[in-house]
């Protein structure tokens, strides 16, 4: 069994410093593996990025992390990944990375993701040059998530982003803002290889459970939505696969 924790839109600054560590202390008794599904930062600035690492790094299990569009506002995203980086947190980009836990290996794939919007309402690379930029964008992280999914090496795998894959984890947010939260091209790309859970935040009024297309579970770990400091999903591995066995 791996026990995986999962939160996301933590959003920390200098503020909020110390309101998550009581509870990240306790991780080696409930999980094997932290993962953040990206808004580790409120504006993207190195300075935000160091508050995260001094809350989040240096834990007992595993850090693995990927960016959001608030880590992105100040154009600074390699300049925050560096300093997580030399916290220890892992950073994945379109990357993944395997984990020995319990003797099973966890494979996890991430990418922050991008908008376009799901079946009957995305958008469509057609006309304006902005409006192709827009979904090749999507259709370029999306291609790299799932590269990464098939590539590892592992007895299951993970997939972390921070836009969402599947609409059903939107419901409570307006539908006009959509096509803003994520993408179904992120779902083709997860069920693109046998996944087990997918993680995403973004989506702060949306809801916590939904499935993509090809059955794969997905949750929104959104800190608004799932109201904690993270939640634990625990995957039993057997020789045919695993299972999401408990949340």
């Amino acid at each position: 069994m791996i026990r995986i924790a999962a939160v996301g839109d933590v959003h920390v600054d200098s503020d909020v410093l110390g309101r998550y560590r009581p509870a990240l202390e306790k991780l080696p008794d409930v999980a094997d593996v932290l993962l953040i599904a990206g808004d580790l930062t409120r504006h993207g600035t190195v300075d935000e990025a160091r508050c995260f690492a001094t809350e989040f790094g240096g834990l007992a299990v595993p850090v693995v992390v990927v960016l959001g569009n608030h880590d992105h506002h100040s154009d600074s995203a390699d300049d925050v990944a560096g300093v997580l980086t030399d916290a220890g947190i892992t950073v994945l980009e379109g990357s993944g990375v395997v984990l020995d836990l319990n003797g099973h290996r966890l494979g996890v794939a991430g990418a922050k993701g991008f908008g376009g919007g799901f079946a009957g309402a995305c958008a469509s690379k057609f006309g304006e040059r902005e409006m192709k930029s827009f979904v090749s964008t999507t259709e370029a992280i999306a291609d790299r998530l799932g590269a990464a999914l098939r590539g590892l090496d592992c007895d299951v795998r993970v997939a972390l982003t921070h836009y969402s894959p599947v609409p059903e984890t939107l419901a409570g947010e307006p539908l006009e803002i959509y096509p803003f939260l994520g993408s179904y091209l992120l779902g083709q790309a997860i069920d693109s290889a046998p996944t087990a859970l997918a993680l995403h935040g973004h989506a702060h009024a949306g809801t916590e459970r939904g499935r993509t297309p090809g059955g794969v579970p997905v949750r929104n770990v959104a800190h608004p939505v799932i109201k904690q400091a993270y939640n634990v999903y625990q995957l039993l591995t057997e020789d045919t696969g695993a299972d999401l066995i408990a949340a």
